[in-house]
């Protein structure tokens, strides 16, 4: 007696993309995952393109990268593209000590992380111009 497997059916597609060893930590990704989401991919990739962190350029590939998805996998329009979902989660952490006076050692912890970005296809254009 098995139980009997629901189908779920999914009308829209998401394509994702996951760059998984980001040498970064997840408090300074966060605010700019923060700010890409519910973005078009053309505004998030100019946005990113003149942020002055370090990390948008990664982030930047990633996004890349689920565009190169979506039109290969999904035959998607990219043009209609939109990041639906972005986050990052915890990865290893690389483990330093740094030699200190009287013989001591204090720890210099290198975290790494993981960025997930989902994209979706819009079904209306979404204006992103002032409110009047």
């Amino acid at each position: 007696m098995s139980k009997k497997k629901k189908k779920i059916e999914n009308k829209e597609k998401l394509v994702k993309s996951v760059n998984k060893n980001i040498r970064s930590s997840t408090r300074k990704l966060n605010p700019i995952l923060r700010n890409i989401v519910g973005k078009k991919v053309d505004i998030a990739i100019r946005d990113l393109t003149f942020s002055d962190k370090r990390i948008s350029f990664d982030i930047k590939k990633t996004i890349s990268s689920a565009i190169a998805n979506a039109e290969n996998n999904f035959q998607y329009d990219i043009d209609k593209l939109f990041i639906k979902e972005a986050y990052c989660g915890k990865r290893i952490v690389m483990k330093r000590f740094r030699p200190r006076a009287k013989g001591r050692a204090s720890p210099i912890l290198k975290p790494y992380s993981s960025v997930t970005i989902i994209l979706s296809e819009s079904k209306k254009m979404e204006d992103h111009g002032a409110k009047s």
